[in-house]
């Protein structure tokens, strides 16, 4: 139980989507009243304006899924609102943060639930003046698919890529990573090639700034070589396997990927030519144990420079708990495009 004395407001109950499993084995998420003292230790309680809904958090609401370790569990991977009580000195009652990644949502009860108790060391700042209900959305909009992809665009800036280097190919651009990368790269002036399986997507990938937009079958010849042509300055990739392999094979000289998702596949059929005959890097992304000091730099432009992103015309989409259920089973058939953010502050 927490040490610190919570504010006379806190509620005696509140709503979280709880994942449960019966005596079956069969899991079931449902939305159902909890109190403070069903949440986990952490020093720092937050009333939870907006979360998001991700992959992962899909995964987590289905058996087998590799997420959840025990039962019952609240997922939600992401999370943005107002501290309510702490003993952590860096957070003060009435500040708004947003947190991402660590083991918030697959180790520790997560964001799809109005209060959450969680480790201050985990938390980000809002931008000063970050204290209305929009800016809980924006911050959901883009969440960790947002995070991942800003990190995926500053690490093939750091690599020395320049607007005029030539294109970058984003794969997966239909889904929260691949389609934001698309929004942040167009901002910062690079001509953008967008690959998608999804044609109803490609009106908004155009408004994100697309410069072209590719099939997804196109990035996977009959014959996969090792060498093609050379047609990207640099890549994000979200699919790994065969596309991240094909898209290998095009990278200029002295190009570079950035790779963060396996939606295609874990494995990665290729060879070492494009690396050492081109010069080629190819970057791992991860957002779940990335430096603060680097969360809070994007974190800022997210919310500040590349703010009009998410405010593209049917780009984010808005729901409440009781939609997650089925927005989950859509998810994993892969029929959700975009971002899907949920309200929980009424």
């Amino acid at each position: 139980m927490t040490k610190h004395p919570l504010p006379h407001t806190f509620p005696n109950d509140f709503k979280a989507l709880i994942v449960e499993k019966n005596e079956s084995g069969e899991i079931s998420p449902i939305v159902r009243s909890i109190s403070v003292h069903d949440l986990p230790e952490g020093n720092v309680t937050i009333k939870v304006a907006y979360s998001s809904l991700n992959y992962k958090d899909a995964l987590a609401c289905v058996p087998n899924g590799g997420i959840v370790k025990s039962y019952p569990f609240i997922p939600g991977i992401d999370a943005a609102g107002i501290v309510v009580a702490s003993d952590d000195e860096r957070y003060k009652v009435g500040q708004s943060v947003v947190l991402t990644g660590y083991e918030f949502g697959v180790s520790h009860f997560g964001g799809l639930s109005e209060y959450i108790r969680v480790s201050g060391d985990w938390l980000i700042p809002l931008p000063a003046g970050s204290h209305d209900v929009m800016a809980f959305r924006n911050a959901m909009a883009f969440g960790t698919a947002g995070l991942t992809a800003a990190l995926s665009v500053d690490r093939l800036r750091n690599h020395g890529l320049k607007p005029e280097d030539g294109p970058i190919l984003v794969t997966g651009a239909s889904g929260g990573v691949g389609s934001l990368s698309v929004g942040i790269l167009a901002k910062l002036g690079y001509e953008v090639v967008a690959a998608t399986s999804k044609a109803s997507f490609e009106p908004i990938l155009k408004q994100l700034g697309a410069a072209k937009i590719i099939s997804r079958e196109q990035l996977l010849p009959d014959k996969q070589r090792p060498l093609n042509k050379q047609l990207w300055a640099g890549v994000i990739d979200v699919c790994g396997g065969d596309i991240l392999a094909s898209a290998l094979a095009s990278v200029n000289y002295g190009g570079a990927v950035a790779a963060s998702g396996l939606t295609a596949g874990a494995n990665l059929p290729t060879t070492v030519l494009p690396f050492i005959l081109r010069g080629i890097t190819l970057y791992g992304i991860d957002s779940v144990y990335a430096p603060n000091e680097l969360r809070q730099v994007l974190w800022n432009k997210m919310l500040t420079d590349w703010s009009s992103i998410v405010h593209t015309d049917g780009f984010v989409q808005e729901h409440t708990l009781q939609d997650v259920p089925t927005l989950t089973t859509n998810m994993l058939q892969g029929a959700s495009e975009g971002r899907r953010i949920i309200r929980l502050k009424k």
